[in-house]
């Protein structure tokens, strides 16, 4: 017989991989969990009939599963949803943590969870909504092996493409990885940021320049200049990649890079940009709008 799966949080990235969990992961049941119910129900309208239910809390989603995924925004969310989960006897049940925390948040999550007898995977995925919509993701997974090889059949062929395996590994480690992999994300759209500006003042043009990435630099370079040339950066409604979530990662990152010895230069400027957007857009802020401020700070309007 299949595991009961619950899902809990439903952000960009969260419904797409929800549908792939849905759709492939051999489930008799997933019970799907948000804060704002509205987003649980639509999403359960999509997937196939009778295969979903809607719980109405973090207790109620946890009690009826076997295995618990939780992709959440920040670390204060992921440990109020488990504080919740861990109110009532979850022993034998495995947590799967797919949110981008502190290796430390992860670390302590992972102590909390099987001090109750219950297993822990750190789960963090990379990948733009795009790709969770495509089961295109890369999971990087850690925790004791057992636990690991149990999430496996739910990435790779499901909701993944790929495993980074930190198997037998501190819980941590995952988040470390994920933390780190978020900044060349992050430099990668100021470095786009910075030369698009520069051709357009400089007289190059921008479409020029999008051609010359598009020919050297395919995938997510491409992607993100183009999102930068068709202005997709302030004309959304909601964001693909919250500018408020992105500062919380480059926080973590500067904080890890001053308790390691280490300084990320680059990041900094980043992490100001992010203010910038974050002041001119407020909630509509996406991580590619550090085109925006780049803009700003050279004499240009925030909208191309």
């Amino acid at each position: 017989m299949a595991p009961t799966v619950a899902w809990i949080g439903l952000g960009n990235m969260g419904r797409g991989m929800c549908k792939n969990l849905s759709a492939k992961g051999n489930l008799d049941n997933l019970v799907i969990y948000n804060r704002t119910k509205k987003r649980a129900d639509d999403l359960a309208a999509q997937l196939a009939p009778a295969k979903s239910t809607v719980a109405s809390s973090v207790q109620e989603a946890v009690q009826s599963a076997d295995i618990i995924f939780t992709c959440l925004g920040d670390d204060k969310a992921v440990n109020e949803t488990i504080d919740a989960a861990l109110q009532q006897d979850v022993k034998g049940k495995l947590f799967v943590e797919c949110s981008t925390v502190h290796p430390e948040t992860t670390n302590a999550l992972a102590e909390r969870i099987t001090a109750k007898g219950a297993e822990f995977v750190a789960s963090p995925v990379f990948g733009p909504p795009a790709m969770a919509d495509a089961g295109q993701l890369i999971f990087v997974l850690a925790g004791p092996a057992k636990s690991v090889e149990k999430v496996k059949p739910y990435a790779t062929g499901v909701m993944g493409k790929s495993i980074i395996d930190f198997s037998d590994q501190q819980p941590g480690k995952a988040s470390l990885l994920k933390v780190i992999g978020n900044t060349f994300v992050f430099q990668m759209i100021e470095t786009l940021a910075e030369g698009h500006v520069l051709a357009e003042k400089s007289g190059l043009g921008g479409p020029q320049l999008h051609q010359f990435v598009e020919a050297v630099f395919p995938g997510p370079y491409a992607s993100y200049s183009e999102r930068i040339q068709q202005g997709e950066y302030y004309k959304r409604e909601e964001p693909l990649f919250s500018v408020d979530l992105a500062r919380k990662d480059t926080k973590h990152a500067l904080k890890l890079a001053e308790d390691s010895g280490t300084k990320m230069a680059a990041l900094e400027v980043v992490d100001k940009h992010f203010a910038d957007v974050q002041e001119y857009a407020g909630s509509k802020g996406d991580v590619a709008a550090i085109y925006g401020a780049v803009r700003l700070e050279s004499g240009l309007k925030y909208e191309n």
